[in-house]
């Protein structure tokens, strides 16, 4: 089964997509967007940046927590993936977001 983006919508009016592997773990979240269009403009900068592993900045959290951040060529954070328990999931994390990202289909769910 392939990753898929959902797009989603907060309370708020924002928007956001998750980009979730084949076996539905969200494995990279997005920032919050004014609009849908700039959500849809993040999934496509994904989708092309997510493929090249330079890409990928790698840190720590305060609780000693690996996890990573996607970016794009302008060194702005795409999305930020979940905190892992090791350094060796946290690149088995980055893998998924390179093997599923180009490909996955988009989900609209503020059309449900």
């Amino acid at each position: 089964m392939a990753g898929k983006f959902e797009i989603t919508q907060s309370k708020s009016g924002k928007f956001m997509f998750n980009l979730k592997a084949g076996n539905g773990q969200t494995i990279l979240t997005s920032q919050m967007y004014e609009t849908k269009a700039s959500a849809i403009a993040g999934v496509e900068s994904c989708k092309k940046n997510g493929a090249l592993e330079a890409r990928f900045e790698r840190a720590t959290s305060k609780a000693d927590e690996p996890y990573f951040n996607l970016k794009a060529s302008n060194g702005q954070v795409i999305g930020r993936s979940e905190m892992y328990s090791s350094a060796a999931s946290m690149e088995n994390g980055i893998k998924s977001v390179m093997a599923n990202a180009a490909e996955a289909a988009v989900k609209d769910l503020t059309e449900a």
